[in-house]
């Protein structure tokens, strides 16, 4: 069922896709979804079943539109890890791969075996994994494991050898599509290094790409930011590849940016945009292609101290400067992840309320001029 939460003529429509307590899960978190070539939505979130907490019994969970996001179907498991946690994950659409001419989809994520705290002190193993699918979602293949791959690579000193806590994303990944680099499949990811410090400043963002579809994988350098956590990338319209990076000790309450014009192999800049203001939280961004101009979209918590406020913002300048927003929701709401529906609709899939996660159709055109804040 769709609820309408605007009185405004075009209308913002809401439907909850995952409740806590239903189906089998104590909580739902972690939600990511992707509009592939076919216009099916894949939503994808970490179904909890013992509690909220981010280490347990963790499955990741899909449900599929074939209508815009009007109607979906009911959830399946599509990864999982006996008792123990498969999260983090990050979906994106293979467009480019000639063995596959109707478009291939991987979901990258992680699995756990230790909490993220007894992982930073080096006592247990996170890995990275990813499957496909060749038919929208309806079916995947069995997991291949690539840890060795995205974790470091022959140039990597010894010290930055010891990765400890990581995850994909979350959110979705991205393929690129401007030359030189058309096809790379791209996942911002990050990291700790090393014995823990104060303020989780040994986290590093950084990406995994893969310029040959998933045979072979190679690693972005790290941000030099301390404690640069999760990140989501984005390629704009000049095809530079930019990601947008949680600050895990909160110092600035601002999100962390980093731009490559190589494809992620190196790092041009890096610079905290002030306009993004944020809590210790995840965001996402993405490129909205509209009938006039297109969009830098983002999305998260517009406050700097509470998980609140969803916000939904537009640049036209590359992310200088966000002259357009709209809050979707005033209270509680933390992770989300944005997704194009059609050139006039923006899909907001998002945490709320502790509640569980929602899917908002919301009109480009209701975004109203921004104060910058």
């Amino acid at each position: 069922m769709l609820l309408s939460s605007s009185t405004e003529p075009l209308l913002t429509l809401e439907t909850q896709l995952f409740k806590n307590g239903e189906g089998g899960y104590n909580c739902y978190r972690i939600p990511a979804i992707i509009k592939t070539h076919k216009g099916t939505l894949l939503a994808f979130a970490e179904g909890r079943k013992i509690s909220c907490n981010d280490f347990g019994d963790v499955d990741i969970l899909l449900k599929i539109s074939e209508d815009g996001g009007h109607n979906w179907t009911e959830k399946k498991v599509v990864a999982e890890f006996g008792g123990l946690q498969a999260g983090n994950p990050a979906p994106v659409e293979d467009l480019f791969d000639a063995c596959f001419p109707e478009g291939r989809i991987f979901l990258f994520y992680n699995t756990g075996d230790v909490s993220e705290h007894e992982m930073r002190l080096g006592k247990g193993t996170r890995n990275v994994h990813f499957i496909t699918s060749n038919d929208q979602g309806k079916t995947w293949s069995k997991p291949t494991t690539i840890s060795n791959q995205v974790h470091f690579n022959s140039t990597t000193t010894q010290a930055e050898k010891d990765w400890r806590t990581h995850a994909t994303t979350p959110g979705h990944a991205l393929q690129l599509t401007h030359a030189p680099y058309r096809g790379r499949i791209y996942v911002p990811a990050n990291h700790s290094q090393g014995d823990p410090q104060e303020g989780f400043n040994e986290y590093r963002a950084y990406g995994f790409y893969t310029d040959n579809h998933g045979k072979d994988f190679a690693v972005s350098p790290d941000l030099n930011t301390p404690s640069s956590n999760e990140a989501i990338g984005v390629e704009l319209e000049d095809g530079t590849l930019m990601l947008n990076v949680r600050e895990q000790n909160g110092v600035s309450k601002e999100r962390i940016i980093a731009l490559s014009t190589s494809g992620g192999e190196q790092w041009d800049t890096e610079y905290f945009d002030s306009e993004l203001i944020t809590p210790v939280c995840q965001s996402s961004v993405l490129l909205f292609k509209g009938k006039q101009a297109n969009a830098l979209l983002y999305s998260g918590p517009n406050s700097r101290n509470q998980r609140e406020k969803m916000t939904v913002k537009a640049s036209f300048d590359k992310g200088q400067s966000w002259s357009l927003k709209k809050e979707v929701y005033a209270g509680t709401a933390a992770y989300s992840d944005l997704v194009q529906v059609d050139v006039d609709t923006i899909g907001l899939l998002y945490e709320r309320d502790r509640d569980g996660i929602y899917f908002s159709l919301i009109p480009f055109a209701t975004l109203q001029p921004s104060d910058g804040k």
